[in-house]
């Protein structure tokens, strides 16, 4: 009798999973396996990340059961775990982060037979490869281009039966700490996925192309988490969205995921290091970064963003856009500080689209203008023209109607006591920024 694990890593649903439909069809029983990876929830178990994965599993763990299997889950060393279950083969989704290839090479080491699918990407990272020669993209509208234009796989339905092996124990999934969560963490797992998806397609995308970056209007899926964590599939999504209105405008989006995924796949080390070094010397200005983290900058339109990210653990993508252009080039502090305390709080943290959009910002990255400053006025003005956005962040400014919320200087000291000057002139930020980029 052929027994195969599945080893569900970044692909917690049911519906469209190639290694869980390869591991139905080829063996007789199948050991469905979460392995709560200690090193892992030490170093990268952001309390918001854990409650929405623990919630997840709980989620996967009823769909299994309904086809008369069950989740597994350990604890410890995944090599271990995965062993010490006994198969004879695994299967997992295909990943590009260090863990993930880390964690592949010590299961083939272990002498499993390891199956490795898609499934975690749309196109896989590695496939796309540009015409005059290397073996990734470097810039988005040429990745774009041949995105498109490529093959995609077939959806899968879900298995209709998932039979575990005699004694297997499914184990137990642990409560989140509470305490420490975003009071404002979105639900998880693959059934509200699913449910967001379809709400989404039906009333939410056809206002994307005009409202996405309206910050008043959350006009955005709110679909992040769920394609973080696999509970809906990248491949469905675009699949659904395609030749709707307003899914050209969301395909796109979904494209960045996969740029970032074949980029980081191609060069894991831009985690840490710059994409394009510029020789910067970034600032270490512990009083700055505080009030950033905060939301206490005095640019209404960055706390706004700050505070949003601390309550729900996300943050629209138009404020992410000016939160992290503020500190790196107003700040000019490292982008690596910043992307750390954003993997801190946000619930669809990862580090291929986590650090690969810094790295765009700090002008270190993708980006094809790497001296791009936002300013953070004028994105209010232009984003949030009537100062919705910021009164729902920034109790201290509720008082103050429409756009001149958002310099709330020039009303004077009575007009907001509560509320911090800015902690930087921003004219003054521009030339400091200018200066040093022309001596890197």
């Amino acid at each position: 009798m052929r027994v195969g694990i599945v080893l569900f890593t970044r692909d917690l649903r049911v519906h469209d999973n190639p290694a869980l439909a390869a591991a139905c069809e080829e063996c007789e029983r199948v050991v469905p396996l979460f392995v709560l990876d200690e090193a892992v929830l030490v170093r990268f178990g952001a309390p918001n990340r854990v409650a929405f994965l623990l919630e997840s599993l709980r989620d996967l763990d009823r769909s299994l059961r309904a086809r008369g299997g069950a989740l597994v889950v350990r604890r410890g060393d995944v090599v271990g775990e995965v062993a010490a279950v006994g198969a004879d083969a695994v299967y997992l989704a295909e990943d590009v982060s260090s863990y993930a290839r880390r964690r592949e090479g010590a299961l083939r080491t272990a002498r499993l037979d390891v199956r490795v699918s898609p499934g975690v990407t749309v196109i896989p990272p590695g496939q796309l490869r540009p015409s005059g020669g290397g073996d990734h993209f470097s810039v988005f509208t040429p990745y774009w281009r041949r995105w498109r234009e490529a093959p995609r796989r077939a959806l899968l339905h879900p298995p209709g039966a998932v039979r575990l092996p005699e004694g297997i124990e499914p184990g137990f999934i642990p409560e989140p700490d509470v305490a420490e969560l975003s009071r404002q963490v979105p639900r998880g797992g693959e059934a509200e996925g699913r449910a967001r998806l379809e709400a989404w397609l039906a009333s939410g995308l056809g206002a994307y192309g005009s409202g996405r970056d309206v910050l008043a209007e959350d006009a955005t899926s709110r679909l992040s988490p769920y394609l973080r964590f696999g509970c809906i599939s990248p491949l469905e999504a675009v699949e659904r969205a395609v030749g709707l209105p307003g899914g050209e405008e969301f395909v796109r989006q979904l494209c960045w995921r996969d740029f970032h995924y074949q980029l980081f796949a191609a060069r894991p080390e831009l985690s840490w290091e710059d994409m394009r070094p510029r020789g910067d010397r970034w600032r270490d200005d512990e009083l700055a970064l505080e009030a950033w983290k905060e939301g206490l900058t005095g640019y209404p339109l960055v706390d706004a963003g700050m505070r949003q990210l601390r309550a729900e653990g996300f943050m629209h993508n138009r404020a992410r856009l000016a939160t992290a252009s503020f500190l790196t080039k107003h700040l000019y502090v490292d982008w690596r500080v910043g992307g750390a305390h954003f993997a801190d709080l946000l619930v669809d943290g990862d580090i291929p689209n986590n650090l690969g959009n810094w790295q765009w910002v700090a002008g270190t990255g993708a980006d094809t203008r790497p001296n791009r400053m936002f300013n953070p006025t004028r994105q209010a003005q232009r984003y949030d023209p009537r100062g919705d956005y910021v009164r729902r962040w920034v109790p201290e400014l509720a008082g103050i109607e429409g756009a001149a919320v958002h310099e709330p200087w020039r009303l004077g000291l009575l007009a907001a006591p509560e509320y911090p000057t800015p902690i930087v002139d921003h004219d003054e930020a521009v030339a400091r920024f200018r200066t040093a980029r022309a001596l890197s």
